[in-house]
């Protein structure tokens, strides 16, 4: 008869708290590694907008003079353009910008708006007073709890477009996108 003797067991495998501790260790460095290692996205961004094929397409179609940021500073960057029903089904014209700052800054315009869409887009912002900027009024609106600043330029007669420059950005950034505004006619 053979006996075949066991080797003894290893101290290793034994789950002594040194053992669990040295296994802990190995095993952060191992997801710090990986975490470290593994590329991570800082910003998200979309694919570029043309707010000037945009515009010229809403003007064809509307028949109004919309809007669009002509000349921005260096860092200033178009995010999104759109025509579509606003609050009350008010056809509204947006075109999106991103300020060197990271805000969100848009201009905003629509024919004959209700007090409900101004109040509405402006989210409920409390009246700041007048500024002129580019020749042209704006009544200033500030909405602090949910930061978000407004400018407001209502035309004298009906008929024409009511402009709002509005998001996240200071005052100083909305009256940049208000000094750079051109509109745009329709072409055929």
């Amino acid at each position: 008869m053979s006996t075949t003797s066991t080797p003894p067991r290893s101290r290793y495998a034994m789950g002594t708290l040194p053992n669990m501790l040295r296994s802990l260790v190995v095993i952060g460095a191992l997801v710090a590694l990986v975490i470290f290692l593994v590329p991570r996205v800082n910003s998200l961004s979309g694919p570029p907008v043309d707010i000037e094929a945009s515009a010229s397409q809403v003007a064809k179609d509307s028949g109004w003079p919309v809007a669009r940021a002509v000349g921005l500073p260096k860092g200033w960057s178009a995010t999104s353009a759109r025509y579509v029903p606003a609050v009350g089904n008010q056809m509204t014209w947006l075109a999106g910008y991103q300020a060197p700052s990271g805000n969100y800054v848009s201009v905003e315009q629509t024919q004959d708006p209700t007090a409900r869409w101004i109040q509405t887009e402006i989210n409920r912002g409390a009246s700041q007073g007048t500024v002129v900027i580019a020749g042209r009024t704006w009544t200033k609106y500030e909405r602090s709890s949910k930061t978000q600043n407004s400018l407001v330029h209502k035309p004298e007669s009906t008929g024409e477009l009511t402009t709002m420059v509005t998001g996240t950005g200071s005052f100083d950034e909305l009256a940049v996108l208000a000094e750079h505004l051109q509109p745009v006619t329709a072409t055929h």
